[in-house]
């Protein structure tokens, strides 16, 4: 059996070798690094794929959320709502521009946020729903838009663990997620199901007039070289990323696909297994029968309810399968985001969470004989 990994960038990367060194051959070449032809040939075919009317490429998933809120001009003590379990990447970046964080509670299943916390949540101060679509599998858009329709707010959809992935309507359309909200954000982090091989990210919105802002947000608040318009930030994809990215994204859907069916065979194998609760696939797909993109897994995230999580990621890491734990501190009780408005009772959901999930190892390369090795070493050890 060949070495278990969490990711297998490089087993990912020989199937796209020569495309991708050909590309970065052409570009070390050009000396085009910046701004050059390949990141306007990805951001004209990520929209084609996405079916957005604006992509605007920037350095990572970090600044694309904070020049989300920076072009939707949210001022100091604006309150923004997010969940309390996710990474914290989209809550500092509302520390930063000096918003107001609010976090609340989500759901056991599907480990997104809960919309009756966030309708609760609301204030007149409030001006933004952040949701997280979570491990791969997108929030529940259809109240959440209907939520901000009824209380004029934006919606600022973070999208960095479900790039490729749809949403399924309750009026049977379909979106791809990011592309919900007034503006979507995505990370191109190596690890991502569509991830460069540094650093990057994207912003997605069909509004035109938020597109130009933020496409001069990105340049230093520039238009025209050395005209700045407004305040901007340094944010912008490297050629070398969008010629990784322009070779990857034909095969995005195939990624995700192999991603669908290892699921799959983990939760199979997992089946009737009283203290292990596989994820929760909130539309119709069958997940042990056929493949469906409204969840993408970015993660395999499993709970184990009978209090042996923690020895179990010892246990695997003694047997050589790593395994990840997102996420072991809730967002309200890190240092950073302590804030004496928040009551432990408002968070019953995440602090039984961060004692429950471990994320198995989950990429394009997996095969058969290491998803039957890791699932005995959790059934085993889970149920001993």
């Amino acid at each position: 059996m060949k070495k278990i990994q969490m990711v297998d960038l490089k087993g990912q990367y020989e199937g796209i070798k020569t495309e991708v060194n050909e590309a970065i051959a052409e570009i070390l070449d050009s000396s085009a690094f910046i701004n050059g032809p390949h990141v306007q040939a990805f951001q004209n075919e990520l929209q084609d794929y996405l079916g957005v009317k604006h992509v605007i490429p920037c350095a990572n998933g970090t600044d694309a959320l904070q020049i989300c809120m920076m072009g939707l001009g949210l001022q100091p003590g604006d309150e923004v709502i997010t969940a309390d379990f996710t990474f914290a990447a989209t809550v500092e970046v509302i520390g930063l521009l000096q918003l107001t964080p609010v976090l609340v509670d989500v759901e056991p299943d599907t480990f997104n946020i809960d919309v009756k916390a966030i309708e609760k949540a609301i204030t007149p101060k409030t001006k933004a729903i952040v949701p997280v679509h979570l491990f791969g599998q997108c929030a529940n858009m259809d109240e959440i838009m209907e939520l901000a329709k009824k209380h004029d707010l934006y919606v600022i959809e973070d999208n960095a663990q479900a790039i490729g992935g749809s949403y399924f309507s309750k009026d049977g359309s379909k979106q791809k997620a990011g592309t919900i909200g007034n503006v979507g954000a995505t990370s191109f982090f190596p690890s991502k199901n569509l991830g460069c091989y540094g650093d990057g990210g994207a912003i997605f919105t069909n509004d035109g007039d938020l597109a130009h802002i933020i496409r001069g947000i990105v340049n230093h608040g520039m238009y025209k070289r050395y005209y700045h318009d407004v305040v901007g930030v340094n944010s912008r994809l490297d050629s070398i990323q969008a010629a990784v990215l322009r070779a990857k994204l034909p095969k995005l859907d195939y990624y995700n696909q192999k991603r669908w069916e290892a699921a799959s065979k983990y939760s199979q194998a997992f089946k009737g297994q009283e203290h292990i609760v596989v994820p929760k696939i909130s539309c119709s797909c069958d997940s042990e029968k056929s493949v469906c993109d409204c969840h993408v897994f970015h993660q395999y995230t499993l709970k184990i309810t009978n209090g042996k999580r923690d020895a179990l990621v010892q246990h695997l890491n003694d047997n050589d399968v790593p395994c990840g734990v997102y996420y072991p501190v809730p967002l309200h009780k890190q240092k950073a985001y302590v804030d004496d408005r928040y009551n432990e009772d408002d968070f019953p959901v995440t602090n039984q969470l961060v004692n429950e999930v471990i994320s198995l190892p989950m990429h394009t390369e997996l095969d058969d004989e290491q998803i039957e090795y890791i699932t005995s070493l959790v059934i085993d050890f889970v149920n001993k």
